[in-house]
């Protein structure tokens, strides 16, 4: 993080500590208690490759994605945040991938350096750390599988059934990213992810309402697909 570019405006210097319903033994708990909420606009880079991991980040509102440049000029983009998410987790010293705000986006952010005090401490925080990174590990686990052994078609109906499953609705939602970003997570083109979901769109399995608006009219047939 970068406190002092101008780019970033913090909404408020504290988060309150009467909030109801808040769990000061868990993790998200504890950062809301000792986070800062800042404000990133679209585009905005939130840390960048090789930085220094010594924050943690929550989603407050909006979506983030993290991504690499690689050495041929290629971005890929490694993975979605959505509201509720903690993201900026590293094993060692410095981040491994940048993060972006994929539209305006409202961010916890709390001292790394914190939180595992706490997890030094605390087992339940010490056992809630350790979840988070197995869940991060298998995602990317899950994701170099989608990567390596699936078809364009698969591919997509794999992304947008896991996007429902984080979505507040339940067969509609609203993709907050755009195509590009699509493409560049699935390692497709933005043709072939446009062409991809048309031709679901044709097969009845989704309906398009708009460019991001996407309701599951078939998820047998998607998890088929994904199968």
């Amino acid at each position: 993080m970068r406190p002092t570019t101008a780019a970033l405006a913090p909404q408020s210097p504290r988060c309150q500590f009467a909030k109801s319903g808040l769990d000061i033994n868990s993790i998200a708990g504890s950062m809301e208690l000792m986070g800062t909420r800042i404000s990133y606009a679209r585009n905005v880079e939130i840390f960048g490759e090789g930085e220094a991991a010594e924050y943690l980040y929550k989603v407050i509102s909006g979506s983030v994605r993290s991504c690499k440049l690689l050495d041929d000029g290629r971005r890929q983009v490694t993975g979605f945040h959505m509201v509720g998410e903690v993201f900026g987790l590293e094993l060692d010293e410095d981040h491994h991938f940048s993060a972006e705000a994929v539209s305006d986006a409202v961010v916890l952010v709390v001292k790394r350096s914190t939180i595992f005090g706490l997890a030094a401490r605390d087992a339940d925080i010490a056992r809630q750390l350790w979840a988070m990174t197995a869940r991060e590990l298998q995602r990317v686990q899950d994701h170099m599988l989608v990567l390596g052994c699936m078809n364009a078609k698969q591919r997509v109906a794999t992304f947008l059934l896991h996007m429902a499953l984080r979505s507040p609705g339940d067969n509609e939602f609203e993709l907050p990213m755009s195509r590009q970003d699509i493409a560049d997570y699935l390692g497709l083109t933005i043709e072939t992810v446009s062409r991809t979901m048309t031709q679901l769109e044709n097969d009845a399995a989704i309906g398009l309402a708009s460019s991001r608006r996407v309701v599951l009219r078939n998820r047998a047939a998607l998890m088929r697909l994904n199968a």
